[in-house]
């Protein structure tokens, strides 16, 4: 949207240029006078949540910042030095954008707000205020006119005409507020009718007539973004709008880019996973699992199942990435009389699916393990050295499951794999180091990308020549082939022992929280359960998170319970966001390859080795040799090559983005932007 008061007023101060939206005279003697604008956002931070959302929503898709903390001792003084100077002759901004915990957090007559606002009058420079309430000073009316102050949970918000015509055209349209318990208050917040300058993007009901929560305020050759409630990183609500902000204030011109990211890894195809027992409160077959011995029972899916699942996937446009274990299967098959309608209806429909090596019988990878003992330890020889499987041993499993498939007409790519278990990798506290023949094992068979668990190591890392892949997992236990099934472990393990639980919630409050109540055993896992996993796998989804999701071949099974949270997930996701804005599943390569592309931006800028500015309709990214640069831009942009130009990135919610670098022969990117 453009600001017309905004665009006479730079016009006025000859520095059109500076505004992306706004037409740049071809004069040299103009584009002389163009300031430069750093890509960079200034952050004031007062230490509240909303702030700290915003913060967040930056970092975490590389758009870089400085942030001064109001409460800190010897923080800057924000003034006209600190916000602007000359470079090589050019005036230069040396902030694209400003945030604010309000619209004046500095006190009223405070010079450093005047600062700011000259700043932002003189350089066309938009302003966030991450909360506030509703009055004439930011735009709208007090609440006693119209409005509302209170608790906002549940509150059905939705994108005026001009949200979607302007920063939130990527949503589909409503945005409601969380309400996950009646008895904690989630959101509180103002809700204003919109006063002269003031357009509303996002607004609610009132009783009669509907008041604003989100809007941009145009005044005094200034604008602002005015938000009216409370929220804080991890709240639907915020997620939903946090993209739209970020454009907003940098409009639509800014380093990082951001995706929404869901792939789901089937963990154990193939082969059959042990069941819970529901009177032992364990899983006979596991190692700890006391009066287990002869109460073994296995959960493995059918070639019905099978059927089922290549029909979801077609029905939701979804694809499955299934992480096979052909030996395993292959040793049911021998142990059920020699046929396997499952693998077989499974290779028929193999181009279905996505398929991944999750080695040929499943086994622990790591040290030999003693499970005599609870928990478990490492064997030692009589030196005290701890016994590992072999390099060699490693080496087959993974040849020998990549062989098998190929014999099948199976396509994979060999440079990914899971191993059973995430084993091989460190697992504390019994093996605080990786099996010293892994990292050959993956070498010896081409492996580049190692799935891992990000509950255990989040954070990506080299193994050998290979990385790390985090894979968070979802809250749908591998032991369970049933509803009654999951609501009986789930009350085992969240529920006190006078509730007849474990109490292990009880001994680690500062991870686990204990239930109110034991869910009902029948109904508990879809009316309960389902809901939460699926909040929280759609929180990953929102967040601009690649790492992929992993569940088992026994959620596919029986009752079939994976896909009430995947349904749920999916459903709710298309609900929200337009077309425009797809949900990305990804390779588990491509997610590696992102994650590393992230974490070499990530040092290049808290090293600060990126310099990135525009001046006019040209922007410039310089970054270290090797990195690439997350950049987002309007529809229309060009990159220059060396001959030519071409169409810059690929299409996302509204913009264009990708990762890029210098061409041939070149030190710098260099885009073009529409006039």
């Amino acid at each position: 949207m453009v600001n017309k008061n905004r665009m006479n007023r730079v016009a006025a101060a000859m520095a059109a240029a500076a505004l992306v939206s706004v037409a740049v005279p071809a004069a040299t003697a103009q584009a002389a006078t163009a300031p430069r604008i750093d890509l960079k956002v200034l952050v004031v931070d007062d230490g509240g949540s909303s702030v700290e959302a915003i913060t967040a929503e930056l970092r975490d898709t590389g758009v870089p910042y400085t942030r001064v903390q109001l409460g800190g001792s010897g923080r800057p003084v924000i003034d006209a030095g600190f916000l602007s100077d000359t470079v090589d002759g050019r005036p230069r901004a040396k902030y694209q954008g400003v945030v604010l915990p309000n619209e004046n957090p500095f006190g009223e007559g405070s010079a450093e707000m005047a600062a700011l606002a000259a700043y932002e009058t003189t350089y066309g420079i938009r302003q966030v205020d991450a909360y506030t309430w509703a009055h004439p000073g930011v735009g709208l009316e007090y609440t006693d006119n119209g409005g509302f102050s209170g608790q906002l949970d549940g509150t059905q918000a939705a994108v005026t005409a001009a949200g979607k015509a302007g920063p939130f055209g990527y949503l589909g349209g409503q945005v409601a507020f969380e309400d996950n318990s009646v008895l904690v208050p989630e959101s509180f917040g103002f809700m204003g009718k919109p006063r002269t300058g003031y357009t509303s993007y996002l607004d609610a009901p009132v009783g009669s007539g509907r008041a604003s929560l989100v809007g941009e305020y145009a005044h005094d050759g200034r604008s602002e973004l005015v938000v009216t409630f409370g929220y804080n990183q991890y709240q639907q609500q915020f997620r939903l709008l946090a993209r739209g902000i970020v454009d907003w204030l940098t409009q639509g011109v800014h380093l990082g880019q951001s995706r929404n990211y869901f792939a789901v890894h089937v963990d154990d195809v193939f082969a059959p996973d042990a069941r819970w027992n529901k009177e032992l409160n364990c899983t006979p077959g596991d190692y700890a699992c006391a009066g287990g011995e002869g109460k073994e029972s296995t959960i493995r899916m059918t070639a019905a199942d099978a059927q089922y699942a290549a029909q979801w996937q077609t029905s939701k446009g979804f694809k499955l990435d299934m992480l096979f274990n052909a030996g395993a299967g292959e040793e049911w098959k021998t142990e059920n009389g020699g046929t396997d309608a499952l693998t077989a209806q499974l290779v028929a429909d193999r181009a279905k699916y996505r398929w991944m090596n999750h080695t040929y019988t499943h086994p622990f990878l790591g040290c030999v393990q003693n499970t005599t003992t609870t928990p478990w330890t490492c064997v030692k020889n009589a030196q005290g050295a701890v016994q590992y499987m072999s390099r060699a041993d490693i080496s087959a499993q993974i040849r020998d499951n990549n062989n098998w498939a190929a014999a099948k007409g199976i396509t994979t790519d060999r440079t990914e794999l899971v191993t059973g278990e995430h084993s091989g990798l460190k697992t504390n506290p019994q093996q605080p180091q990786d099996n010293p023949n892994l990292a050959g094992a993956l070498a010896d068979n081409g492996v580049k990308w190692a799935g891992s668990d990000n509950s255990r190591e989040p954070v990506q890392r080299a193994v050998g020549a290979a990385l790390t892949v985090p894979r968070h997992p979802m809250n749908v236990y591998y032991n369970t082939g049933t509803n009654a099934e999951m609501a009986d472990e789930y009350n085992w393990i969240y529920t006190s022992r006078a509730h007849g639980g474990s109490g292990i919630c009880e001994d680690n409050p500062a991870t686990s929280t204990c239930l109110p109540a034991p869910v009902d055993a029948n109904t508990g896992y879809l009316d309960q359960i389902v809901p939460q996993e699926a909040r929280t796998a759609l929180r990953h989804v929102l967040a601009n998170d690649p790492r992929p999701h992993y569940v088992h071949q026994s959620n596919l099974a029986e009752d079939r319970t994976l896909y009430p949270v995947l349904n749920q997930v999916l459903d709710t996701y298309r609900s929200l966001y337009a077309p425009s804005a797809p949900i990305v599943n990804q390779t588990m390569k491509e997610a590696g390859v992102e994650l590393g592309r992230r974490a070499a931006w990530d040092k290049a800028l808290a090293e600060g080795k990126v310099t990135a500015y525009r001046i006019g309709t040209a922007v410039t990214v310089k970054a270290p040799s090797g990195v690439v640069a997350p950049v987002t831009a309007p529809n229309g942009t060009k990159k220059q090559l060396l001959l030519g130009t071409a169409d810059f990135g690929t299409a996302y919610a509204g913009t264009r983005s990708t990762w890029t670098g210098p061409e041939l022969l070149q030190s710098a990117v260099t885009l073009k932007l529409p006039s």
